[in-house]
């Protein structure tokens, strides 16, 4: 008696222990906690920028758009907020408290809207990688890869032109896929970004490129002139059909 007593109190515990894990369970592996630990990693040299790009499109690829969008409170984010005429506007995103998951991330964490025809113009980077997701709208993504750099100019291919859609992501770094451009085809059209700055002990830089005014080079790519941010605005911050 006494054993059967004893046996069935410890299948009520594991039954209870089991619930209690299957609440635990979605908060230890939330995706925000696989993204900081993937940034993480990154920052100690434990993956390489490219490893960290697949890692967050696959990672993304996973969730279903409607949680991150809870997560970060989209709909607050965007109360009042105000378009510009050229280019696009940001605001930072603070995550909920989550056990496991720091109060200050090692990564930047931003939304970017823009109105119709406005522009994330193109740019490259150094030093900097950055992983980004369509929360809302549709874009005309261009991507390109940096190939060499002199004090005025990038080389630069091609590598991606596509449009990108709700749930769809894209990612930088200084070893893929170095180069983007944006253009917003719907009424409005949102981003979330993961940003990693100063990789390699260095600071990072952004190089702001005059696209329509590259010159052609062998094996199809590009030789491109840089521009100050403001003439860059001026030219490619609003899409002229």
């Amino acid at each position: 008696m006494m054993a059967t007593v004893t046996s069935f109190a410890l299948m009520d515990s594991l039954f209870a222990f089991n619930g209690i894990a299957s609440k635990i369970k979605p908060l230890t592996d939330h995706w925000s906690i696989q993204l900081n630990e993937f940034c993480s990693d990154l920052r100690t040299d434990s993956i390489t920028v490219v490893q960290w790009q697949e890692k967050i499109e696959e990672l993304y690829a996973q969730i279903e758009l409607e949680e991150i969008l809870k997560f970060i409170q989209f709909e607050q984010l965007i109360k009042g907020f105000q378009y510009p005429d050229l280019g696009v506007a940001t605001r930072k995103v603070t995550f909920p408290k989550l056990i496991g998951l720091p109060a200050n991330t090692i990564y930047v964490k931003k939304i970017f809207g823009m109105k119709k025809d406005r522009a994330i113009i193109p740019h490259g980077h150094s030093n900097m990688a950055s992983a980004h997701l369509i929360l809302k709208g549709e874009m005309h993504l261009r991507h390109y890869e940096k190939i060499a750099q002199d004090e005025q100019h990038l080389l630069i291919k091609p590598s991606i032109d596509k449009i990108a859609k709700l749930g769809e992501s894209s990612s930088i770094s200084d070893e893929k896929d170095n180069i983007h451009w944006f253009i917003a085809n719907s009424p409005t059209a949102f981003t979330f970004d993961v940003i990693m700055l100063d990789l390699n002990n260095k600071l990072y830089d952004i190089h702001n490129l005059d696209i329509y005014a590259a010159e052609d080079v062998k094996n199809g790519m590009l030789r491109v002139p840089m521009l100050d941010v403001g003439t860059a605005l001026e030219k490619y911050g609003k899409h002229h059909h």
